[in-house]
């Protein structure tokens, strides 16, 4: 079995999962960016406090994060379909996955923002600096660091995600486990694919790694 088109159809899986992954990732920041930032300024001691948008998010967010994926990819197939037109393959797979991540991404924007140190942000509200001025050089830039770690995090998150919706005919690398391991009782070929998402969160890890090392640098 292991001939040109097994290698092809390993090498094109790898290539499947790393697209979802990656979009994935991007969507979900697109979307929990804003939440986490939201969750931090109308906190109870954020500087625009706002009980109700802050428990409108908190709940939104604990909600989503407690539904296991496989039963949110099923629940939001309308969606995915009224979106991508299809709820098979690769790219309708990115809507559940974002949808997963996004509450994910938020919660960690959330603690990265709360760990910078409020005697800047204060020093920054004293030079007159505007609210979005604060968000986006002071908290953001503070932060940075936290962030890139925390964005490594989530790309091997998601990546774990992108392999279970190969269940439901997602595509990828975890779809040919599935398909050749568990249907076809085919071992070898689904031990290279946990090699090879292994591999990839490996990889993943050492970019994040590098660079939140090279950021931190810079802030000393």
């Amino acid at each position: 079995m292991w001939n040109n088109a097994t290698v092809m159809m390993l090498a094109e899986g790898t290539l499947v999962t790393l697209y979802m992954t990656l979009v994935s990732t991007l969507f979900a920041y697109i979307l929990g960016l804003p939440m986490g930032i939201a969750l931090v300024l109308t906190a109870k001691e954020g500087l625009r406090p706002n009980q109700i948008i802050y428990k409108l998010l908190d709940t939104v967010v604990n909600v989503v994060r407690s539904i296991p994926f496989l039963i949110l990819l099923i629940l939001v197939i309308p969606l995915t379909r009224a979106i991508v037109g299809q709820s098979y393959g690769a790219t309708a797979t990115i809507v559940p996955l974002t949808l997963a991540a996004a509450p994910f991404v938020a919660r960690m924007v959330e603690s990265s923002l709360l760990e910078v140190d409020k005697g800047v942000i204060e020093a920054a509200q004293s030079m007159g600096a505007g609210l979005w001025t604060i968000v986006w050089k002071v908290m953001l830039g503070e932060a940075r660091t936290s962030l890139i770690v925390g964005g490594t995090i989530a790309l091997g998150t998601i990546l774990g995600y992108s392999a279970m919706a190969g269940a439901v005919g997602g595509g990828g690398l975890g779809d040919i486990a599935i398909r050749y391991g568990y249907h076809r009782y085919q071992t070898d070929i689904m031990l290279v694919t946990v090699v090879l998402l292994v591999l990839l969160v490996q990889i993943l890890q050492y970019v994040g790694t590098k660079l939140s090392k090279k950021l931190d640098r810079r802030l000393k």
